[in-house]
């Protein structure tokens, strides 16, 4: 387990969240939200007897793995208990009859738990993971957790763009923090204080545009509740930060993966491993960790879209912020390509072309395989995020391939997030990038420890 270094403005937004009843922490993505608050979390209901239930909700993939595999990450957390609530009904029942200090749950069961408890919500502090997901007052979601707010004494919202289309997109979130205190009670008087309308037709309006100084004066309605930091203004930190999101696979993607894993590994037992045997099986693993497998013609055969899900969750969350994505395998480009929303512009890394139109910011995401962008090409200019959703053992191609980011004239901090499915072939990957390996030896001896870990299971 590790041990928890906070950096000055981790200190600073735990402090708050252990002081103040309602917080707003838009952070960028990949500075630790989710550490600052379990271990503001951990302070207030084992320290200060403050909490005793705490509820987490989440985007799907979010709510599966990474709030559970964050707290067994670090060592001040190694007592804390998370269950996670979801899958079918009789599973989510179980999971909230678990004894825990952490409930996590999808954004999209929020309804079902607010009527399954109804007067006997037992949640006395609540997380909205993702808060701009609440951003819409009509939405079904806002409405449930509306009803039972009275009952919440404590809330923290957690978000990089809480307000991604503009500022109207505040007004559900900041209801949920202080029940509208500070924005007003309605949507309508929220609008009708510090907007104009723009587009319409007749008595619709399609658009609001705001008033002159609304903006300011927003702001400062909202800045003793919210804590908002630009890194680049406020923060001192390492020049790349990595952002390791868990994939869990779903029972048939595991159990296929499970059997594949344990048939390949089985079958070289006794045979000499050599770095060849180690590529091609390991190739088959990273393979279906992405979700498809080649078949012996050479023909894709789709097996999962549990990683593809998780891309799309991350997308969502970064809110039209250009992302430059590595795939592995050919087979990974056309479900990425299906799992990317038609507004925004995408476009595959083949020509000079697509490189001045990724500087010049006109592609939302751009497509590229690290071989192809390993050496020589400048494209700093074009955006801060990469994702990683397939991994690949050559340690010289993952770091130059992020050094089409991360080199002279970039503006911002460089964000790299690696999508991994949790106990698969892309933690090995991980583990030796992240100690500088990824070497053919690493290859072999992790590949070694692997079928130890598969003999005398059953299939």
């Amino acid at each position: 387990m590790t041990q928890f270094k906070p950096h000055e403005y981790q200190r600073y937004c735990i402090r708050r969240l252990i002081d103040d009843p309602a917080v707003g922490l838009f952070l960028d993505m990949g500075l630790g939200k989710t550490i600052i608050t379990l271990t503001a979390v951990k302070v207030l209901k084992f320290d200060r007897f403050a909490v005793d239930r705490v509820l987490v909700i989440a985007p799907k993939k979010v709510a599966e793995a990474t709030w559970s595999t964050e707290a067994s990450k670090w060592e001040h957390l190694k007592d804390m208990r998370v269950s996670v609530v979801i899958g079918t009904a009789k599973q989510r029942e179980k999971a909230l009859a678990a004894p825990a200090d952490v409930y996590v749950i999808n954004r999209e069961n929020t309804e079902w738990l607010v009527n399954r408890f109804d007067k006997a919500w037992p949640f006395d502090m609540v997380v909205l993971d993702e808060s701009s997901s609440f951003k819409n007052h009509q939405a079904k979601r806002f409405r449930a957790l509306r009803r039972v707010r009275a009952k919440i004494s404590r809330v923290v919202e957690l978000t990089g763009t809480p307000a991604p289309n503009g500022l109207l997109d505040l007004w559900a979130q900041l209801y949920l923090l202080d029940g509208g205190e500070r924005l007003g009670r309605t949507i309508g008087g929220y609008r009708e204080r510090y907007f104009l309308p723009d587009q319409r037709s007749a008595q619709q309006i399609f658009t609001w545009k705001l008033k002159p100084g609304a903006a300011e004066a927003i702001h400062r309605q909202i800045s003793d509740i919210c804590i908002s930091m630009r890194a680049e203004d406020y923060l001192q930190l390492p020049d790349i930060v990595e952002d390791n999101i868990p994939v869990v696979l779903d029972t048939a993607a595991q159990r296929v993966y499970t059997r594949m894993e344990k048939e390949l590994l089985i079958d070289v037992d006794d045979e000499v491993i050599n770095a060849s045997t180690a590529a091609s099986l390991s190739n088959k693993l990273l393979q279906l960790c992405n979700g498809a497998v080649y078949n012996e013609e050479g023909e894709a055969v789709p097996v999962h879209d549990c990683k593809v899900e998780a891309f799309r969750e991350l997308l969502e969350q970064l809110h039209g912020q250009p992302v430059l994505v590595f795939y592995n395998y050919r087979h990974d480009l056309p479900r990425l390509r299906q799992a990317i929303p038609a507004a925004l512009h995408v476009r595959e890394l083949r020509a000079p072309e697509d490189i001045d139109a990724w500087n010049s910011k006109e592609i939302d995401v751009l497509l590229a395989h690290p071989a192809s962008t390993a050496y020589g090409l400048n494209l700093q200019d074009g955006g801060n995020h990469i994702v990683w959703f397939g991994l690949n053992w050559s340690l010289e191609l993952y770091q130059q391939a992020n050094k089409r980011l991360h080199r002279q004239g970039q503006t911002q901090k460089v964000i790299v997030h690696h999508l991994a499915v949790m106990g698969g072939r892309d933690e090995d990957v991980l583990a030796a990038i992240e100690k500088k390996g990824a070497t053919q030896e690493d290859l072999i001896e992790s590949l070694k420890a692997r079928i130890e870990k598969v003999k005398g299971e059953k299939l």
